[in-house]
């Protein structure tokens, strides 16, 4: 395979060679630009080991050639496994332990900076401009353990899912901070708006305090909607398995249909949870505000659950999973930055989540 790879991107070299002096060998014309003057072998790792090819040299100009970029030694499908290991949350140990095993030699430095080249493009989709009105956006943070002054601390990567005019989901942008206060989720919530982000209605999260305040400051006029599920497991820890067992479909029910809300406050109160009860007096604004919204049943069931951005957690905390720690805020957001490059590929792609002609139709 060596033998054969190196005949074929030796002539790969040769007709590249024609084209750029715009003659064959020993062939005479009045457009030729140059003339051929010999061969310098360069080294080139590939997969199947390291090839000695010979590429060919100008007299007056510089030649150049797709098989290998200036003074790189590393075919692109090398360049291609290192990445998609990376991205699949390998780590760069790990990675060079896959190249050493299809008898590649490369140093930790350079995996780790052909990874970095993904920053440009990571950061310019993190820092693109929002265009159009986003009627719906989800925001969470998920935690990350990373190195800060010698020390390794979990810290939070925020992130904002939004539901384009079109009924698609987008992600909209993500930062990392050191936790979830309302500062910092203001702060978020200004970048996402100096980016171009506005016609918010409505927020959906789980029930963090931080989050709810800062919605307040950022979006006066729209509702905050707490997501079900985190509400559910928050009441939860309130009961116990038999109650919770008694009582969850009831709940389920109260949360479709605010009616059934007095039936289901006489329940918790026979049974002394008082805990719960005050619960559904203290969020009620905060859990029927998808109703608002003429959709239809599919539609409210995404209108009151942060599941999409949850998922998208999820994948994340997958990927990282076998890297454990990141020795930077950069690195983190380097290979999170990349996982939601490719979901958001998929959601502008897939079906549309969201009808909003029936919304906007209202």
């Amino acid at each position: 395979m060596r033998d054969l790879k190196k005949w074929i991107l030796n002539d790969l070299m040769n007709e590249e060679a024609e084209e750029q002096i715009n003659a064959s060998r020993y062939e005479r014309n009045s457009n030729r630009k140059d003339y051929r003057n010999g061969y310098k072998q360069r080294s080139l790792l590939t997969t199947d080991g390291k090839v000695i090819l010979d590429k060919p040299q100008f007299r007056e100009t510089s030649f150049h050639t797709a098989v290998f970029d200036n003074y790189s030694r590393v075919e692109k499908s090398v360049e291609s496994i290192i990445l998609e290991s990376y991205l699949s949350g390998v780590s760069t140990r790990s990675v060079n332990k896959v190249i050493k095993s299809l008898g590649i030699e490369v140093s930790p430095s350079y995996v780790s900076s052909l990874s970095s080249r993904l920053d440009k493009t990571v950061n310019e989709f993190l820092e693109r401009k929002i265009d159009g009105e986003y009627k719906f956006i989800y925001i969470d943070g998920t935690y990350l353990k990373i190195r800060n002054n010698g020390r390794y601390r979990n810290k939070a990567i925020y992130i904002c899912v939004g539901i384009n005019s079109d009924g698609y989901r987008e992600v909209l942008g993500a930062r990392i901070y050191d936790s979830e206060t309302e500062i910092e989720w203001e702060l978020f919530f200004d970048d996402l708006k100096d980016r171009g982000l506005n016609g918010v209605e409505m927020v959906i999260s789980d029930g963090n305090k931080g989050i709810r305040e800062a919605v307040k400051q950022s979006f006066p006029g729209s509702s905050w909607q707490y997501c079900h599920v985190h509400f559910m497991r928050n009441l939860r820890k309130s009961t116990g398995k038999q109650q919770w067992k008694f009582l969850s479909l009831l709940i389920k029910q109260a949360l479709d249909n605010p009616d059934i809300l007095p039936l289901l406050q006489d329940k918790l109160f026979d049974r002394g949870l008082d805990k719960c009860s005050t619960m559904f007096d203290k969020y009620y604004d905060s859990l029927y505000n998808y109703r608002s919204f003429n959709t239809n049943i599919q539609g409210l069931r995404r209108l009151r659950v942060s599941n999409t951005i949850e998922r998208l957690n999820a994948e994340i905390k997958r990927r990282t999973k076998k890297i454990g720690a990141f020795p930077s805020d950069d690195s983190a957001m380097r290979l999170a930055g990349s996982i939601m490059i490719d979901i958001n590929e998929e959601y502008v792609t897939g079906r549309k989540y969201i009808n909003m002609e029936e919304i906007n139709s209202q």
